[in-house]
């Protein structure tokens, strides 16, 4: 075997197989080690090898492109996140995702910028770019080697690359009244995260969320009345820290609203969600758009309170309270639509609709046949817990009358 064979193989079982910890003194030494070894930081290039084989690990383990960058941005640095960024590009490229995965998963590499390799030579490249020592480039190394060994099994929600075939594999493409009416909701709810005047984006985030009411329902009615199925999809959501289990009742209780059923992966700050597609548009966008509201409302209601800086239990209450208050008003904002809807099409939308719903909840019992329902008890925050429910019959969550032209 020759020495730079045995130095890879050696990389290799270090990175996947390795036993130090990633947070403590051993990891620090044998960075320096690592760095008196190779200055480079992987002049072979069997560490790019070594991590690139973690990530097809991974893949198998139900992973998908955006779930791994989530999971190095939560334990790691900035800088571990471009790394592994960059590992994703690679691995795309040696996969040919572009043309062979589904289209999620290209999706998601493209919001990742990672449908454009860089050199192949990727550590060693990494390394240059950031400018770092050695030795500091070689315990980010260490730390993000451990971060992807240790990624539990997840659910498999789409097939991993071993699983692509030889062949492309072509998505259907969306309608393009879909797509029309999605770039008009993003369209709606960047004007409304960018205007200064609380007026200018109530109104526009309300004409968005009068939008995804009424597109729902419409392609429940076209789907019934050309004989088509309810097509039942997943998408995972990333829910980054401080409150994760706050923003997680916020998103279950939008979630909830439209008809999407949610599993939390306790832990990973990943939530999944399963619906029709209509609703798990809604879902996403406005529980974006109510996360940059509710910001804005939490520091409202700290200057009313005349609190310089909140404490964490009432920002968590707050957090809550919002969450449940606004789970009500898009429950009833849902039944309102649903009525003026009917009564405009002159039908009884109900048993369409249920016929949906009952096809989401078999998919996501199908899918999750072990998952168990579960409420926090913690006790909160009065005050904050109140000032958020407040603060939630003040969010817009669209009850003017939009129509689709």
């Amino acid at each position: 075997m020759s020495s730079r064979t045995a130095d890879d193989a050696w990389l290799h079982d270090l990175l996947l197989r390795g036993t130090w910890r990633a947070d403590g003194d051993d990891a620090s030494a044998l960075a320096a080690t690592l760095a008196a070894r190779d200055p480079l930081v992987d002049g072979s290039g069997g560490v790019t090898r070594a991590l690139v084989s973690a990530l097809a690990g991974a893949w198998e383990r139900g992973w998908q492109p955006a779930d791994v960058a989530h999971a190095v941005r939560r334990g790691g640095t900035v800088r571990a996140a471009r790394l592994v960024v960059a590992l994703v590009a690679e691995d795309a490229r040696r996969t040919d995702a572009a043309a062979r995965a589904p289209g999620p998963w290209v999706d998601q590499l493209r919001d990742l910028g990672a449908l454009t390799a860089g050199d192949p030579a990727v550590v060693a490249a990494w390394h240059r770019a950031e400018g770092r020592p050695a030795g500091e480039a070689w315990r980010e190394v260490l730390l993000l080697a451990t971060t992807l060994r240790r990624l539990a099994r997840i659910d498999q929600l789409l097939p991993p690359p071993s699983r692509w075939g030889s062949g492309a594999r072509r998505e259907a493409a969306a309608a393009p009244d879909d797509a029309r009416v999605l770039r008009r909701i993003r369209a709606l709810l960047a004007k409304a995260e960018s205007t200064e005047f609380p007026e200018e984006a109530e109104a526009l985030t309300a004409e968005a969320q009068e939008l995804m009411t009424r597109h729902a329902v419409d392609t429940a009615l076209l789907s019934d009345r050309l004989g088509g199925r309810s097509d039942v999809s997943t998408r995972r959501v990333h829910v980054d820290d401080p409150y994760v289990q706050a923003k997680v009742q916020l998103l279950g209780a939008v979630a909830e609203a439209n008809g999407v059923r949610l599993v939390w992966y306790r832990g990973l700050g990943i939530a999944t969600l399963v619906g029709l597609a209509a609703g798990l548009d809604a879902v996403e966008l406005l529980f974006t758009s109510l996360l940059l509201q509710i910001g804005q409302a939490l520091g409202a209601a700290e200057r009313a309170a005349g609190r310089r800086s909140a404490s964490r239990a009432f920002r968590r209450a707050f957090l809550l309270g919002y969450a449940g208050r606004i789970g009500e008003r898009l429950t009833s904002a849902r039944e309102r639509a649903t009525r003026e809807a009917a009564a405009d099409q002159g039908v009884d939308l109900l048993p369409v609709l249920r016929s949906r719903q009952v096809a989401v909840d078999d998919a996501s019992t199908e899918l999750f046949p072990r998952v168990r329902s579960s409420r926090s008890r913690s006790s909160v925050d009065s005050s904050g817990f109140r000032a958020g429910r407040a603060a939630a019959d003040s969010a817009d969550v669209g009850t003017r009358r939009a129509h689709l032209r």
